[in-house]
């Protein structure tokens, strides 16, 4: 019985090093990464058919040009799509299909990392803009959107106040 015993535990120890011997060896360089970085793709859409069908581009990463109305506090540490005013601000876009007067699109809740907004507090109402992003919720039948790329355009030229005009010339 004791004879048998050791013949199984040799037996076992060499299946055991046989495996590991013919386990294949791979070297450093022909592991593959395990993260793959992608590049996306974004795809160019009107922002009121966006707003129309908010399931539609839900999780789609879409790109849209618009008119800036404002920066704004809209939706924020709102639970069911929660980005928080600690590290996010709402930015908001004109409605395109308004022209003799400013509207802004409330239908499309655009989210803009404080970091990056900072960079563009001089913009004003009507400047014009270009931004991508995931649209990550539909609540509220909005639509909620992470703005990854935030491009300006166009600014409108800035009107010189009184005390900056240069004195008139005698």
């Amino acid at each position: 019985m004791k004879n048998m015993l050791k013949v199984l535990i040799i037996t076992a120890a060499l299946a055991v090093n046989t495996a590991v011997i013919a386990a294949p060896q791979t070297t450093p360089a022909q592991q593959t990464p395990a993260v793959q970085t992608q590049q996306q793709t974004y795809t160019t859409v009107n922002a009121l058919d966006v707003v129309a069908s908010p399931s539609k581009y839900l999780n789609k990463f879409i790109t849209v040009k618009g008119k800036f109305d404002k920066f704004s506090t809209l939706g924020l540490d709102y639970e069911p799509a929660m980005r928080s005013s600690e590290d996010y601000i709402t930015f908001l876009i004109q409605r395109p299909d308004v022209v003799d007067h400013n509207i802004p699109l409330s239908e499309m809740k655009i989210f803009l990392k404080r970091t990056e907004a900072e960079k563009h507090i001089d913009l004003d109402a009507g400047d014009e803009i270009e931004f991508s992003g995931k649209v990550f919720s539909n609540a509220l039948g909005d639509v909620w959107m992470d703005a990854e790329k935030f491009t300006v355009l166009t600014q409108k030229a800035k009107e010189e106040t009184s005390s900056e005009k240069a004195p008139a010339a005698k």
